[in-house]
C-alpha cells in the first residue's frame, strides 16, 4: 500500500503526528510511507526508517510570491506520479487540503466538526471525527490511523520507542556537553512572545540548579536574550546556530530540557528525554504528561477554539515549581 502523509508544519506538530508511523509500520510492514512537508521542517523527518520519502512543498512561499503558486502545483503533481493508494491530511488546512488532493484519489482527513478551517473536509473522501480540543497528540494518532483500519492506543503511545534520528550532526556541539555535571537544554524561544517564560526565571532555574544550562536559540532576538543569560550566570552556555539534525542530537544526549510549549520542547518527548513543558495561553493538552515529561500551567483559562495571544500569564509561574520538578527529574 501506498500511503502519503500531509503535514507541512509547524515543528511540534510534526513531532506530534510522527508517533503513529511506529505504529503503521508494525501493522502494515509492506506500506510504503511518504511525507509531504514544509521545506523548511524537513530534516526533523530525516532519517526515519518508517518513512520512504521527505517530499517537500514550499507552500509559505504564497505569502510574499503569489506567482510562485504554478512552482509549487507543479511540484505537488509530480508526487502525485507515486500513484498513492491514499492520502492521509493531519493538518485540517484548507492548504493542507488541497495538497492532498492533487496527490490522489482517494484522501482521508478530519471532518468538518474537528478543525478549525471546517471547509478543508470537502475535499476528502474518508472523514475522521476527533475533537478538536482533545489531546493533540491523540488527535494525529486518530486521523493517521483510522482510516488505514488501525486503532492506536494511549497504552501503545505511552511506551512508544524514540522516533526522531539523525547522522552527520555538527561534531561541535558534543563540546558544550559535560561530564561533571548533568546537561540540561534550555528552550527560551516560541513563535509568540506571550508564551515565553521570562529569561530572568530561567537564569533563578540555572543558578538553583547549578548543572550545565544550554540555551538553544532560533532567531537573533532569542540569540541576544540567551547571551544576556549566560553573562548572568556561570551555570548557562549558549549554543551555536543549531539545525534540525543537530538540534536532535544535543536532545538526545540531554539529561532534562526545560522548555516553552514549542517545536524543540516536544522533540523530549519524542526522543524519550525527560522534558518540562512551560504552558501560559496554550492548552495543556498538546502534550502526554508521563513519568519523565512534565508540564507547569499558568493559573489562566485556556479556550483551544480561540487561544489568547495576549494572555501573559507564563510570567506568573513560580521558578519555584520548575525547580521542584527539575530535581525529581535529575534525582537532586
Amino acid at each position: 500500500m501506498r500511503i502519503a502523509i500531509v503535514k507541512l508544519s509547524a515543528l511540534g506538530d510534526i513531532v506530534h503526528a510522527m508517533v503513529a508511523l511506529q505504529f503503521i509500520k508494525a501493522a502494515l510492514p509492506d506500506s510504503r510511507i511518504d511525507w509531504i512537508v514544509e521545506e523548511r521542517f524537513a530534516g526533523v523527518l530525516k532519517d526515519n526508517p518508517d518513512i520512504d520519502n521527505v517530499l517537500t512543498v514550499n507552500l509559505k512561499s504564497l505569502k510574499n510570491n503569489k506567482m510562485s503558486v504554478f512552482r509549487q502545483l507543479k511540484t505537488i503533481r509530480g508526487y502525485a506520479v507515486n500513484n498513492y493508494d491514499l492520502v492521509i491530511d493531519a493538518q485540517g488546512l484548507i492548504k493542507s487540503a488541497v495538497t492532498a488532493r492533487f496527490l490522489g484519489k482517494r484522501v482521508a482527513g478530519f471532518d468538518a466538526d474537528s478543525v478549525r478551517e471546517k471547509a478543508a473536509s470537502w475535499f476528502y473522501d474518508v472523514k475522521v471525527a476527533c475533537a478538536y480540543d482533545a489531546n493533540t497528540i491523540d488527535r494525529n494518532a486518530t486521523v493517521l490511523s483510522e482510516p488505514l483500519g488501525i486503532r492506536i492506543s494511549r497504552e501503545q503511545i505511552l511506551t512508544k520507542k524514540p522516533f526522531l534520528f539523525f547522522d552527520h550532526e555538527d561534531q561541535s556541539l558534543y563540546t558544550y556537553l559535560r561530564q561533571d555535571r548533568l546537561n540540561i537544554v534550555l528552550v527560551i524561544g516560541s513563535t509568540w512572545e506571550s508564551r515565553n517564560y521570562p529569561a530572568n526565571r530561567f537564569i533563578k532555574i540555572a543558578e538553583a540548579l547549578q548543572q550545565n544550562c544550554l540555551v538553544i536559540w532560533g532567531s537573533e532576538q532569542e540569540k541576544n536574550t540567551a547571551d544576556s543569560m549566560a553573562s548572568q550566570s556561570r551555570f548557562i552556555n549558549v549554543m551555536p546556530k543549531l539545525d534540525l539534525n543537530s538540534l536532535k542530537a544535543l536532545i538526545a544526549k540531554a539529561d532534562l530540557l526545560i522548555g516553552n510549549d514549542t517545536g524543540p520542547t516536544h522533540m523530549a518527548w519524542a526522543l524519550n528525554r525527560p522534558s518540562i513543558t512551560i504552558f501560559g495561553p496554550t492548552p495543556v493538552s498538546r502534550v502526554y504528561q508521563t513519568d519523565i515529561n512534565k508540564v507547569v500551567k499558568s493559573a489562566s483559562s485556556v479556550n483551544p477554539y480561540k487561544l489568547n495571544k495576549q494572555d501573559y500569564s507564563i510570567r506568573e509561574i513560580s521558578e519555584q515549581e520548575i525547580i521542584g520538578k527539575a530535581r525529581t527529574l535529575l534525582r537532586l
